[in-house]
């Protein structure tokens, strides 16, 4: 069961977040595609967050994953094979899981959409 319970959100930090994530999501998706299993969760979870109707503290959930995610620096590189994109997938899901009931079918249904017109 998600808990859906608000939590208190730092604007300063949910809007470094968010520049992170609008600045750099698409190139690192691009990079990552076909060796991260996790891109559409991810892409789903973008939708989201860059949805209006989103709540302020799931956009803040959302977006502070999805920035470790496209930071170039975490706790475990993302160079290291077959390991690198761990620690960014056990956030990314424990992120969405928390907030699950906001990532609708609208936002699947487009992440989807988005890998089936990249991937051909």
């Amino acid at each position: 069961m998600s808990n859906n319970l608000p939590v208190p959100v730092d604007p300063d930090r949910l809007e470094r977040d968010q520049g992170t994530v609008r600045t750099g999501f698409w190139a690192k998706v691009r990079a990552t595609l076909g060796r991260v299993p996790f891109l559409e969760q991810a892409i789903s979870a973008f939708y989201c967050a860059s949805d209006p109707a989103t709540p302020l503290h799931v956009k803040a959930v959302l977006f502070g994953a999805l920035a470790y995610f496209v930071m170039p620096f975490d706790a475990l590189p993302d160079v290291v094979a077959l390991l690198g994109y761990t620690d960014d997938a056990a956030l990314l899901f424990a992120a969405i899981r928390t907030v699950s009931a906001y990532v609708t079918d609208e936002h699947r249904a487009k992440a989807r959409a988005w890998m089936e017109k990249v991937q051909g």
